[in-house]
């Protein structure tokens, strides 16, 4: 308590707090895309709950890991080396989400060119199966996103309480934004698309980060927010065509 309250009165620890909060927001737009899309598979009744079961767990499970922090960090040792290049376990860890990563993008881009091609479902066959592999998914990629986000998170603090507090602020932010976000990518076929895209990319760049390079993602986030004003561009272009052609369809018909 004693510690806490030192915290609480040092400036230092507030600016972390802060810096934490937005790393973890915005390293969560990536998780966010992923669950949009993913529970977008499901029936609609089970969408919501989906989100919310698989959040609720992810935060559950991200509390967990920073209760073994001390373990994480040293998940960097090298454990084998291939050609010179050291392996550590997070390398793994990011080389295999970010294969599952590419995969299950691929895969939705070619069930979204193909949507003829019904044989052979995203997420699962039947609804109970889809359920729990959704929220097995959305736990697997929330690993890899959180092993990431802790390491990087404790070479910006020492103090597991602020960690703690970021890490509850960003998914709460997750847990509010998570619907809207999903009905949005839903209701604009093209913003699919560029989310699929957006985890392509997302992907290669954690098999870039496992296998050595070093991708700073102000240049990874910098390209989406670029992609994204120009689809909202393009969006904006759209409706106001289709009012147009409203407007004139209403004209001639009177």
């Amino acid at each position: 308590m004693q510690n806490l309250m030192i915290l609480v009165q040092d400036p230092a620890a507030w600016v972390a707090l802060v810096t934490l909060v937005v790393m973890e927001i915005v390293l969560g737009i990536d998780n966010l895309i992923f669950i949009s899309i993913l529970t977008n598979k499901l029936p609609p009744e089970n969408r919501e709950k989906a989100r919310k079961i698989g959040i609720g767990l992810a935060l559950v499970m991200r509390l967990g890991l920073l209760g073994t922090v001390a373990w994480i960090v040293q998940l960097t040792t090298p454990v084998f080396e291939v050609f010179g290049q050291g392996f550590s376990w997070k390398d793994i860890i990011l080389i295999a989400g970010g294969l599952f990563l590419v995969w299950k993008a691929t895969k939705e881009i070619h069930h979204s060119v193909d949507p003829v091609d019904h044989k052979e479902d995203m997420v699962g066959g039947q609804v109970a199966t889809s359920f729990a592999a959704a929220i097995g998914q959305i736990l697997l990629l929330d690993l890899v996103f959180s092993i990431d986000s802790i390491i990087t998170a404790v070479g910006m603090t020492p103090h597991v309480p602020i960690m703690v507090i970021a890490v509850v602020a960003a998914v709460t932010v997750m847990l509010v934004a998570a619907t809207p976000l999903a009905n949005f990518i839903e209701k604009n076929p093209t913003i699919v698309m560029l989310a699929l895209a957006f985890l392509l990319m997302i992907g290669t760049t954690l098999i870039a980060e496992g296998m050595g390079f070093h991708v700073p993602k102000g240049y990874v986030y910098a390209a989406m927010a670029f992609s994204a004003l120009v689809e909202v561009l393009n969006m904006f272009s759209r409706n106001a065509r289709k009012r147009k052609q409203g407007g004139i369809t209403h004209d001639t018909a009177h």
